[in-house]
């Protein structure tokens, strides 16, 4: 790999987190409304992407796909879209926080470095987010994937973040929680790719680096060989 002139961020759990998990949200719904779950966190998850696809805000994503998980579990697809309304009420997308170490990290990667995030989910909850902590006193620019992008692991969005950064694959890499998402699409973009994570790896994904936590991202190689800036 080239110098290193760029890297790109995933944002959920990457950078920041909720104060409280969209699971806790879902079962206070539930609670709220007096029923007992009728699907799971990991089900809204394994279907938030494809309808981050195709709704304009994350009000609509949430009403259409908790209708689906209903109507999949045996109940009216009604009975879904009372439940997102009561997580919408519930969920403040500005109530968020960096995960530890971040705040230094990126203080100091952007004095050397041009910073991205490619991030999927709905443009206005993925904005309030990185709105509500300041990341743009960091960031140079932003992809949203998901509406107008199609969503990681698609190439695009990384394509269109090194466009915006004026980097190439070669001079780029990209930082994320997920295998499924940011490591295979980092690796098909042809980018170098850091996994955050503590758990095993998967035979199928092969980060080029694997770090425990984001303050891990400092101690690597390539961040301490000796360069200038490229800002």
């Amino acid at each position: 790999m080239e110098q290193t002139e760029a890297i790109l961020f995933d944002l959920d759990d990457t950078l920041v987190e909720y104060e409280r998990s969209p699971g806790e949200v879902l079962q206070a719904s539930f609670k709220i409304v007096g029923r007992e779950p009728i699907f799971s966190v990991e089900e809204y998850y394994a279907r938030y992407d494809e309808f981050a696809e195709k709704c304009d805000s994350m009000d609509e994503l949430r009403s259409e796909c908790f209708a689906v998980l209903a109507a999949a579990n045996g109940y009216e697809r009604q009975r879904g879209r009372d439940i997102a309304q009561i997580f919408s009420d519930e969920r403040d997308q500005t109530n968020v926080k960096l995960l530890p170490s971040v705040t230094r990290v990126l203080n100091e990667l952007s004095r050397e470095y041009r910073l991205a995030i490619v991030t999927n989910g709905a443009p206005d909850a993925q904005q309030q987010k990185i709105t509500a902590v300041n990341l743009e006193r960091w960031i140079d620019t932003i992809v949203i994937a998901g509406h107008d992008v199609p969503p990681k692991p698609d190439t695009e969005p990384f394509e269109r973040a090194m466009q915006s950064l004026n980097a190439t694959s070669e001079t780029t890499v990209h930082v994320g929680d997920s295998l499924e998402t940011d490591i295979a699409g980092a690796t098909a973009a042809g980018l170098d790719s850091i996994w955050i994570s503590d758990r095993d790896g998967d035979k199928d994904y092969t980060p080029t680096h694997q770090i425990k936590s984001i303050a891990d991202l400092l101690s690597l190689p390539w961040i301490e060989e000796p360069r200038s800036s490229t800002r």
